[in-house]
């Protein structure tokens, strides 16, 4: 068994956990789709810097984040609205409004390069939660890997009732296979990143170690992890509430 990236962690991890989370460390690091793998890494660290943002935590505390201006304060290694989205989400994802999203295209960031945004800070959170919930501060960043963006856009992809385009599993193209579940039609949370699909596949791998894969997801008469279902979604439940998931 490869222990890495828990080696020094104070309890053992189920091995095909420790895989998966080495999987999303490794995509993380290299060339996605519409950032470098340098990039990444970057939006990786500035979404760990996030939580220590005074602005942010100015914020967080107002009853709206509108009324609160100022800078962020960033690593400087991203552009500014860069910076917004990855703080916005990282710390009050729950307030996030379809004309802030609007704004932050019209800066100039496109839609697929916001979505993957989302999915790296996305990928980021579980991984940093995990390890400080085995009592690891957090795992090391990754190298970046050479090499340039894909910038493959699938011709399915169109507007729908999310903010930004997503995939229909009719439109879906032989580059797309596999992003969806095959058991059952997709949720809008499978769709949500489906207009940059190695965002879909690498987190809903994630997903599925961390907790279930979309068919042990609706056996009830098998438990899978070590504890119940009813323990899994209750824990699920509550942190939902929490961060205020629209969801």
């Amino acid at each position: 068994m490869d222990p890495g990236p828990y080696e020094a962690a104070p309890l053992p991890i189920r091995a095909d956990l420790a895989a998966a989370h080495r999987r999303a460390r490794d995509h993380l690091a290299r060339p996605g789709t519409w950032w470098s793998g340098a990039e990444r890494v970057a939006l990786m660290v500035e979404a760990r810097n996030a939580p220590q943002c005074k602005l942010c935590r100015a914020r967080k505390e107002a009853l709206s984040p509108t009324v609160i201006s100022g800078a962020h304060d960033s690593l400087g290694e991203l552009s500014d609205i860069a910076v917004e989205v990855v703080h916005r989400i990282r710390t009050d994802p729950g307030r996030l409004t379809r004309g802030w999203f609007d704004d932050v295209i019209r800066a100039g960031l496109s839609p697929e390069r916001y979505v993957e945004i989302v999915s790296v800070v996305a990928h980021t959170v579980a991984l940093d939660t995990f390890a400080r919930g085995v009592g690891l501060a957090g795992l090391p960043l990754p190298r970046p890997s050479d090499g340039a963006p894909s910038r493959y856009r699938p011709p399915g992809a169109k507007p729908g009732p999310a903010w930004v385009p997503w995939i229909e599993p009719e439109d879906l193209t032989d580059a797309e296979a596999g992003i969806y579940p095959m058991s059952r039609p997709p949720a809008n949370i499978h769709r949500a990143m489906s207009l940059v699909p190695p965002e879909v596949r690498s987190f809903f791998d994630l997903c599925e170690h961390m907790y279930f894969g979309p068919l042990e997801m609706r056996d009830f008469e098998h438990e899978f992890r070590a504890i119940t279902h009813a323990q899994v979604e209750l824990l699920a439940a509550r942190v939902s509430a929490l961060n205020r998931c629209f969801y």
